[in-house]
């Protein structure tokens, strides 16, 4: 549970390891982007770990970093596709980082780090954790800077619902500084510092 639960807190690839920060300050203004933003790294890093499982032996080392690009750029691609197909205003939205998830830090550093070296089940358990360690920390600073930015939480529309909640008071007041580029620095910072104090605490990562 512990190795599933360290990519939340202990080595969270945002606040902690500060990987994938340009997704994380690009596509924050809205929760809804962050949603689809974290649903597509967690499927591109879980399916690129248990190739690079699969084949870490049958790669030659001197082209491995050349064949996992093309293995992680396969399953951007089908991400890609498949959110123009089926939620055509999310992938505008999101625009080129979609494409760009093939040189997430995160996605090939986990790849040529660990699921090189380690069986197809580890590499499963480490693309779990660090998938959703980065979804709960894209997903924690698009709440903050829509909700203090904008007075608003954007989610998906379903039926008379049209995705978007009103935080009254900060509707009609934002703080809008939040919701721009500056904004996304301060934010990120700020929770980088509460993180690390969380962390730092003897014992209290495994909470």
């Amino acid at each position: 549970m512990s190795n599933i639960s360290k990519g939340f807190i202990r080595e969270n690839p945002i606040f902690i390891l500060m990987l994938g920060l340009c997704p994380a300050l690009a596509v924050s203004t809205q929760v809804i982007n962050a949603l689809g933003m974290s649903a597509g790294t967690v499927f591109v890093l879980l399916g690129s770990n248990i190739m690079v499982a699969l084949l870490k032996d049958f790669i030659p080392e001197e082209i491995h970093i050349p064949a996992y690009i093309v293995i992680i750029a396969t399953f951007v691609t089908l991400v890609d596709l498949l959110m123009q197909a089926y939620a055509p205003g999310l992938s505008k939205s999101l625009g080129v980082f979609v494409q760009l998830i093939v040189v997430n830090c995160i996605i090939l550093g986990r790849a040529e780090a660990f699921a090189s070296k380690n069986s197809v089940k580890d590499s499963v358990v480490d693309a779990l954790s660090m998938g959703f360690g980065f979804f709960f920390g894209l997903t924690l600073i698009a709440l903050i800077r829509e909700v203090l930015g904008a007075g608003t939480i954007t989610l998906f529309p379903m039926g008379s619902f049209d995705g978007v909640i009103e935080v009254p008071g900060l509707v009609s007041s934002p703080v809008r500084i939040i919701s721009l580029s500056a904004g996304a620095l301060f934010v990120v910072g700020y929770l980088k510092a509460v993180f690390n104090w969380i962390s730092s605490r003897p014992g209290k990562e495994e909470n």
